[in-house]
């Protein structure tokens, strides 16, 4: 098997899924969503999306109801990076090779267009529901994915960032970094979708 070659088809499957969900550059708000989609289409690996979606697989699962999951997850990957390429963070001025979001779009519009990365990533997760309404998983996998991204998760690893303090090995759900919202103490996202479409997989 080529690897490289693998990896490549698991990115692309991934790429296509996650960028189906980005918003339409139009109406008043067409700014601040160029900026989104520039931070989110800047490349990278893809690799939590393909994780969850390969977890997700694994455990027999087929419906598409783990793709606006996908999505959420990259979403806050990238507006975890363009918060901390800001001037009052890592101040960085290139990421993958191409001007980060806020020396393209100004700083303003950088923190503006990470708060809309979150934001949607949640609005794009609950549009699971869309999908299977009656899964009851698909609110206990927001409710893992949120409090993951929050100050028990993401954000409160921060402050310790910059000096690299050692605290952080004594941290379980920052072992991977923001990688870490795939999993929690009490199990993964994707387990609470699946225990609920184990019965009825489509």
């Amino acid at each position: 098997m080529d690897i490289k070659a693998e990896i490549g088809r698991h990115t692309d499957e991934a790429e296509q899924i996650i960028t189906s969900y980005l918003p339409e550059e139009k109406g008043y708000q067409k700014t601040v969503i160029e900026a989104m989609n520039y931070s989110f289409l800047a490349g990278g690996k893809r690799l939590r999306p393909i994780l969850m979606l390969e977890t997700y697989r694994l455990f027999g699962g087929k419906s598409k109801v783990i793709e606006p999951f996908m999505a959420a997850i990259e979403m806050i990957h990238t507006y975890s990076l363009v918060h901390d390429d800001l001037p009052a963070m890592d101040n960085d001025e290139y990421r993958r090779g191409k001007k980060t979001t806020h020396v393209v779009y100004g700083e303003a519009m950088a923190i503006l267009a990470g708060d809309a990365l979150l934001t949607y990533a949640f609005e794009t997760a609950a549009k699971a529901l869309d999908i299977e309404p009656q899964n009851p998983g698909i609110g206990k996998a927001i409710r893992i994915l949120s409090a993951k991204a929050g100050i028990y998760g993401m954000v409160s690893s921060r402050p310790y960032v910059p000096y690299e303090c050692n605290l952080l090995k004594g941290l379980p759900y920052l072992e991977l970094g923001d990688a870490g919202l795939i999993k929690s103490e009490e199990g993964t996202i994707v387990s609470y979708i699946i225990k609920r479409t184990m019965k009825g997989i489509h």
